[in-house]
């Protein structure tokens, strides 16, 4: 099964599971499952349950996102003795927020065959949905935890043609679409839930619409892929125009710092915060 009939080492099969419905999974995948040495998985209880399934049982070892270093050593010594060995995480494509891009570096740097088994990908299977017409978008993974580092990620992509795409949890997801609101305006939007489970749910709407649908659910489950469309109106200026803005209105007018920041947002149909932003850096300014 090594991709390279001159290595003697073992090849490792990046391998795609469904994100949740079970019939995704393709013959390609089942039948790698079913051949390789070893199954490396983010949590061994997951893939154990998708393997009964499929009626296929193989050693399996732990590879998960905390350990993925240390994990990585050793099933770097297994590929090197000649075994074959599976890459699965809980859900969908390793290495796309999920634990792997370390291993197949490492794999890459001892020259080890790596083959991709492509499947299922709850960004792929978003995107498909969302009737997102452009050829081009932005993939941030998961925002960061705190409010503050979030509002600093979005912040950075107020400029951008491309749409954003990002995971959430149920637990932030509320939150966050009030902070993109916040800081690009009244955008389109696109959310996913549990895509390819029972319960999935499509929503698509301004963001205030769509968080108004999401703030009167007593209860919200399963992870979500969010799609903010690019502003359909003009574009905004560049950055660096918007201090220059600034630092007339400092020095040639008398409006304080929080009116200019108003006024410029609001004839350029500009985020306030972005602006808010910028402003600090000028009036810092001695």
């Amino acid at each position: 099964m090594s991709g390279d009939k001159d290595c003697k080492c073992g090849t490792l099969y990046v391998v795609a599971t469904p994100i949740g419905n079970l019939e995704d999974i393709t013959l390609r995948a089942v039948r790698i499952l079913g051949e390789v040495d070893l199954i490396a998985a983010e949590d061994t209880r997951h893939t154990r349950k998708l393997l009964s399934h499929l009626s296929i049982s193989k050693p399996l070892v732990s590879y998960y996102k905390d350990r993925e270093s240390s994990r990585s050593e050793k099933i770097i010594e297994e590929l090197l003795s000649g075994r074959n060995v599976a890459l699965v995480s809980d859900a969908g494509t390793p290495a796309i927020s999920d634990p792997g891009a370390i291993l197949v570096s490492h794999c890459h740097e001892k020259s080890i065959p790596v083959i991709a088994v492509p499947g299922p990908s709850a960004l792929t299977a978003a995107l498909s949905v969302a009737g997102l017409t452009l050829s081009s978008f932005i993939f941030l993974g998961f925002l960061p935890s705190k409010k503050s580092q979030r509002m600093k990620t979005l912040i950075a992509h107020v400029q951008d043609e491309p749409a954003l795409v990002f995971y959430e949890s149920p637990r932030r997801v509320s939150n966050t679409l009030a902070e993109c609101r916040e800081v690009f305006g009244e955008r389109k939007v696109f959310i996913g839930r549990e895509l390819t489970k029972i319960y999935e749910e499509l929503l698509t709407g301004t963001l205030s619409e769509v968080l108004r649908v999401l703030v009167e659910k007593s209860q919200i489950k399963g992870e979500f892929v969010v799609i903010v469309f690019p502003d359909q109106k003009s574009n905004p200026a560049a950055p660096e125009d918007i201090e220059e803005l600034l630092c007339w209105y400092k020095d040639n007018s008398d409006l304080s710092m929080k009116d200019s920041v108003k006024k410029i947002a609001r004839d350029l149909n500009l985020s306030r915060s972005l602006v808010y932003e910028k402003a600090l850096y000028v009036w810092a300014k001695k």
